[in-house]
């Protein structure tokens, strides 16, 4: 070995030395140097509801709710903007411009100077409507070579609070004077587009309306033949069993009261149960997480029968998540199985009062059997559960 084969030998050393001391100062220094050990399968702790068809067809207001933003969205930007977009025709000279309005009251006043025919000047004065005023302010200051007499006549109408009258109408018999002639009504020519959308909304509403009464009866109908509503899912049929049962009060036992404190249960048939807690202080500080899961099943078909579960505590401050298996008895006595689900946790045999206690860094839980039935058939005795209720209490070191 020569001069350089040392140096190469000593400087490998001292870089696997600095990584490793660089491992170490994240520990020290509160990082997570092991993110990998954090359960990410594990479920929050906010038990978010999952949208379905199934649910959906259970609430009908929701569906109507969906239904009708959707049906807006389609016809609004789908059918309103790109199949058949809206055009703007016959609006009434009060809704252009005002350049345009100007050009209008120009014209209006070089038609009249022309023609002397009252009623279209009337009418086409009209149209300006509680525009009249201010654009007839704006043609005087630039009159640009109008007629001063048709424009003075415009004044009057403007004077006398923009009511329009024909200041010359004519008999289209005799060509003369016609004092009897009444002047057209001002909205005669042209018209809103607002009346024919507020009609073609409320029509809209009136249907909306109408298919939503007719889903909401025919559901009502099906429901009352099916003699009632739909049946409870067995998730929902835990939460409901499980709020029955009442917390241990650990002050009165003379203990100190848990950080936190849960009540889970499994019913067969709950085949993705799964329950996860979060773990928060009084504060509000994060600590960590904890939770149920199904661990070992026995037979083949639906629904699952369940032999264990997986009890599980995550402490944020510690580099591991601790586990524990709570077997039924005959996969707690039978030594195959046993040794198999122990690569998971410690095992527990599954009796009424049974406590698995799970340890870490700085956290403590205590995972209790309050209530459990095995479930009948042709599998072994005792070899699966029909009824689990645990209770999970979490205290600080």
């Amino acid at each position: 070995m020569n001069l350089n084969d040392d140096f190469n030998d000593n400087f490998d050393d001292n870089a696997l030395n600095n990584q490793q001391a660089d491992q170490f100062a994240d520990l020290d220094d509160g990082g997570a140097a092991y993110p990998e050990e954090r359960p990410s399968r594990r479920r929050s702790g906010l038990n978010m509801p999952r949208l379905s068809l199934g649910s959906l067809t259970a609430n009908p207001l929701l569906l109507a709710g969906i239904a009708f933003v959707l049906g807006l969205l389609l016809g609004w930007f789908g059918i309103g903007w790109g199949i058949w977009p809206i055009t703007w025709t016959d609006a009434a000279a009060a809704d252009l411009r005002a350049d345009l309005r100007q050009e209008w009251l120009r014209m209006t006043i070089d038609s009249y100077t022309l023609t002397q025919d009252g009623t279209a000047f009337s009418t086409r004065l009209g149209s300006l409507e509680d525009k009249l005023a201010e654009e007839y302010q704006k043609v005087v200051t630039d009159p640009r070579g109008l007629n001063q007499n048709a424009l003075q006549q415009v004044g009057v109408v403007v004077g006398s609070g923009g009511q329009v009258v024909a200041p010359v109408a004519t008999n289209p018999d005799t060509g003369q004077a016609d004092p009897n002639a009444a002047a057209p009504d001002a909205g005669a020519e042209g018209g809103t587009p607002y009346t024919l959308i507020l009609v073609s909304c409320a029509i809209t509403l009136v249907l909306g309306g109408a298919l939503v009464f007719m889903y909401l009866r025919t559901i009502g109908r099906s429901r009352n033949r099916a003699g009632g509503p739909a049946p409870q899912t067995h998730a929902q049929a835990a939460r409901q069993y499980t709020d029955q049962i009442e917390q241990t009060d650990f002050t009165a036992l003379g203990q100190a009261a848990p950080v936190a404190q849960w009540m889970t249960t499994f019913l067969i048939g709950d085949d993705l149960f799964d329950d996860s807690f979060s773990i928060d202080a009084a504060a509000g500080e994060f600590l960590g997480e904890c939770g149920l899961g199904i661990a070992d099943t026995i037979g083949v078909g639906d629904p699952k029968r369940v032999t264990a579960f997986e009890v599980w505590l995550f402490d944020k401050n510690d580099i591991q998540t601790v586990t524990k298996v709570i077997m039924s008895s005959h996969v707690y006595n039978d030594s195959a199985t046993r040794d198999r689900l122990s690569a998971k946790g410690e095992p527990v045999l599954a009796r009424p009062g049974a406590e698995a206690i799970l340890e870490t860094e700085t956290l403590q839980m205590v995972a209790r059997v309050v209530d459990m039935a095995y479930g009948t058939g042709a599998l072994p005795s005792e070899s699966f559960f029909e009824r689990v209720t645990l209770e999970l209490a979490v205290w600080q070191k």
